[in-house]
């Protein structure tokens, strides 16, 4: 009898080992913004099976976290892992982008623009995306550039922007070809001179 509770414990123990290493470990603060620069946050958690769920709350309520701030409400925007809630997801992007994290406000001017989740504002748009752009947010600095052309915004904030999608960097060929194609829509809207002065300049 003794030789079977032993051999059930040892049993029990290795259940509790193997569920031990299959626990998810949370995300570093770095790993989560690599993952939602490439819009991988909302995948990995639901490839996580929700395992991490209040560790992600405690960190973005709690900690105060931007990165996790703006991962846990696009969980509630979008009901992923939780019960949808739009409002208080718009609320947690928010906070992140108060903080400065170049990929809420991002995020906030593009949904702005294009009116998702709430109705479309140019000018709130323009704010959020020209913060991000600073932050050399490519995303942002390109959709600027589009909202630009298309006669929004002020002629005087067109020469750093130009500046900042010149001096860009990527890889990326067909991206390549579209920040040349918004470039020399920018440059129409500018003399010559201011044109070459951008080019020269680092914002």
């Amino acid at each position: 009898m003794r030789y079977l509770m032993v051999l059930l414990m040892l049993s029990l123990a290795g259940m509790v080992q193997a569920q031990n290493l299959q626990a998810v470990q949370v995300y570093t603060d770095d790993q989560l913004l690599d993952l939602i620069k490439e819009n991988k946050h909302l995948g990995q958690v639901v490839l996580d099976e929700c395992q991490l769920v209040q560790d992600i709350e405690a960190r973005a309520i709690k900690a105060e976290m931007p990165s996790y701030q703006f991962l846990w409400g696009d969980m509630l925007a979008y009901g992923v892992c939780v019960d949808k809630n739009i409002e208080l997801g718009l609320h947690y992007m928010q906070e992140a982008a108060d903080q400065g994290l170049a990929e809420a406000l991002e995020q906030l001017g593009r949904y702005y623009h294009i009116g998702k989740f709430m109705q479309v504002d140019i000018e709130k748009a323009i704010v959020f995306l020209r913060v991000a752009a600073s932050q050399n947010n490519l995303k942002a600095q390109m959709r600027l550039a589009a909202i630009y052309h298309q006669g929004f915004g002020s002629p005087l904030d067109y020469p750093m922007l130009y500046s900042q999608l010149h001096h860009s960097v990527t890889d990326d060929k067909k991206l390549h070809k579209k920040i040349s194609t918004l470039l020399a829509q920018l440059a129409e809207k500018m003399p010559e001179h201011v044109v070459r002065a951008a080019k020269k300049s680092v914002y």
